[in-house]
């Protein structure tokens, strides 16, 4: 359930029942989005205003020939007498209208958070619309790094927050394994397996990849072939394809720990191979969108150190873009861009026509050729989102962490991991938005602090256990089991402080919908920071208040209604912690007394 709208579907009834009292003409409503997201019910900016606000008169007027207050003035009594959930609606300014409900309607909320357990905040706003979301996708050149884990999280995160918003999801890892960066990886290789065998190899030549970890790949290939490939001429691509193999499975097993699943694992090779790439040029072509001819020099080049070359180019300027992009080039090799066409071809054929793409920040210059390809190539039916991610600062101590020896001259996803574990990483990885860089403080994440927000969080889910395992030892299993506390105690929670916090797990079911719309899985981090400070927060007051216990000396029935409300607490948090990837803990032995934030 989702109370907001559920208040919205009220309002919407009331605003029907109005039009055929008043003979409005409710198409002319419907144009002006009666019946669409503009017609808004949320929260309010001061909640001493009520529980919710709507824009609705505001939205509805000028169709009518009324002003927004008139308006306001007419659907607020029709809102209450349409509703079994709103006590009051008052009109504000123009006319914007206030709705407080009835406490009845938060106990409702409370029962069905009870009765759905972590599937609450579930929603059908999908409706199974197929989206097909690519994330890491890292050359399988070196290990993964640091960056990498950024957009891993995001996009696995993203991914789960769009299944629970009721979305068919596929989870895909594009793998570069066609071009010059795997030929040099091949041949970087080779440098390491020479050297393995007892050669001198000297220094790595520019433009090859200097890090350690290919001496593993090189020592693999010695172990499965001795020294055979020393006199072998044609070597370049047995080494490139071992390697690709080796780093691969590296980078499978990383993500695998990091908690981190592809349902599908696409190759550009594979793509160059089986004619993709091709058809999807000549699908281009077709629609009349390529053509041959010379593009300007990029900037910065002079016409001394740039040569002018006759080449396919497809028209993305139609679409949006800057300029036309080749496809092809002079030598009817076809581009990476063309590559890039193929595969977005591609999962639009499997039945995709939804794509997201998780990429790093320096990929921005990127998006409009690719928006204008999708674009074209579908003939419209398909769409391309970008989720770009800025640079992680690593920090140790205070000190911006540089390079691992083993990379040579970046900082892995590994490092990370083994320093602080995968939950970890991945609650911190979402605590700013995609687009803000974020600084990663080694020392904090290991510390049992409010500063470590996944231990702020995991500890309030494990004060609610604790709570809930003293509450059996008081009443019993069934007593407290959630059912049974959705139809028995539920309706005695009054204090201001209990509907303060109803309200505030009963804005999870509207999160989940608004961050799956915005693309922005750290709403949720946040979120469960929210929830946590308000656990804390009520934790600390009873240490000060024994009337303000969970569990109240004497008292069952208050504390059979507060361990419903701690039940609730327990479920939101393990809820959202789900769609972050991380498993919400029962129990977490620490001396420290938690404040909240």
């Amino acid at each position: 359930m989702n109370i907001f709208n559920s208040v919205r579907d009220d309002l919407l009834a009331a605003v029907e029942a109005l039009a055929t009292e008043k003979g409005w003409d409710m198409a002319a409503l419907k144009d002006a989005g009666v019946d669409s997201g503009r017609m808004t019910v949320e929260a309010p900016r001061d909640a001493g205003l009520g529980d919710m606000a709507t824009n609705a008169a505001m939205i509805l007027a000028k169709p009518l020939g009324l002003s927004p207050r008139e308006l306001a003035d007419l659907i607020a009594p029709a809102l209450k007498r349409q509703s079994d959930m709103v006590e009051d609606v008052t009109v504000a300014g123009p006319g914007f209208m206030n709705i407080s409900l009835k406490t009845a309607a938060w106990h409702g909320e409370l029962a069905d958070m009870l009765t759905s357990g972590t599937a609450y905040g579930s929603s059908d706003m999908g409706k199974k619309a197929r989206v097909n979301i690519e994330y890491v996708s890292a050359n399988p050149t070196g290990p993964l790094t640091v960056g990498h884990a950024r957009g891993a999280i995001l996009g696995d995160a993203l991914a789960n927050l769009l299944v629970k918003a009721g979305y068919d999801v596929q989870r895909e890892y594009y793998t570069n394994d066609a071009g010059n960066q795997v030929r040099i990886l091949g041949e970087s290789t080779y440098l390491r397996y020479r050297e393995a065998l007892g050669e001198d190899i000297g220094e790595i030549p520019a433009g090859h990849y200097p890090g350690e970890y290919l001496k593993d790949v090189a020592q693999a290939i010695v172990k499965k072939d001795g020294d055979k490939w020393l006199s072998e001429k044609d070597y370049q691509t047995y080494f490139r394809d071992f390697a690709i193999d080796f780093m691969m499975a590296e980078i499978k097993q990383d993500l695998h720990e990091l908690g981190i699943r592809h349902d599908l694992f696409y190759s550009e090779r594979g793509a160059v191979e089986n004619g993709s790439v091709d058809k999807a040029v000549e699908t281009l072509e077709g629609l009349g969108l390529v053509y041959t001819g010379v593009l300007e020099a990029p900037k910065g080049k002079t016409p001394d150190d740039w040569e002018a070359k006759p080449q396919t180019l497809f028209r993305s300027t139609q679409f949006g873009d800057d300029v036309d992009r080749p496809v092809r080039k002079s030598d009817g090799v076809n581009t990476y861009f063309a590559n890039d066409i193929a595969h977005y071809f591609d999962m639009f054929n499997m039945g995709y026509p939804s794509l997201i793409n998780v990429v790093g920040a320096d990929h921005g210059g990127y998006v409009k050729r690719a928006k204008a390809a999708v674009s074209a190539i579908t003939q419209g039916k398909g769409t391309l989102d970008f989720q770009l991610c800025a640079i992680v600062r690593v920090l140790d101590n205070g000190e911006q962490v540089r390079m691992s020896k083993r990379a040579g001259t970046f900082v892995t996803l590994r490092d990370i991991m083994d320093r602080v574990g995968a939950g970890v990483m991945r609650f911190i990885m979402l605590t700013r938005k995609a687009q803000e860089t974020l600084d990663f403080d080694l020392t904090k994440a290991v510390e049992q602090s409010k500063d470590n927000p996944l231990f702020y969080v995991q500890y309030a889910h494990a004060r609610c256990c604790s709570v809930l395992r003293h509450a059996t030892e008081m009443f019993g299993a069934e007593a407290i089991a959630p059912k049974t506390l959705a139809k028995t105690a539920v309706s005695r929670l009054d204090h201001a402080d209990e509907l303060a916090l109803i309200r505030l797990l009963a804005s999870w079911p509207r999160l989940v919908e608004q961050a799956a719309t915005a693309q922005e899985p750290h709403r949720v981090a946040f979120f469960l920071q929210d929830v946590a400070a308000a656990l804390h927060g009520w934790w600390n007051k009873g240490r000060d208040d024994a009337a303000m216990r969970f569990l109240v000396d004497g008292d069952r029935d208050v504390s059979l209604a507060r361990v419903a409300l701690v039940q609730a607490v327990a479920i939101v948090i393990a809820s959202g912690l789900g769609v972050i990837g991380v498993e919400a803990l029962r129990e977490m032995r620490s001396d420290l007394e938690i404040e909240a934030a």
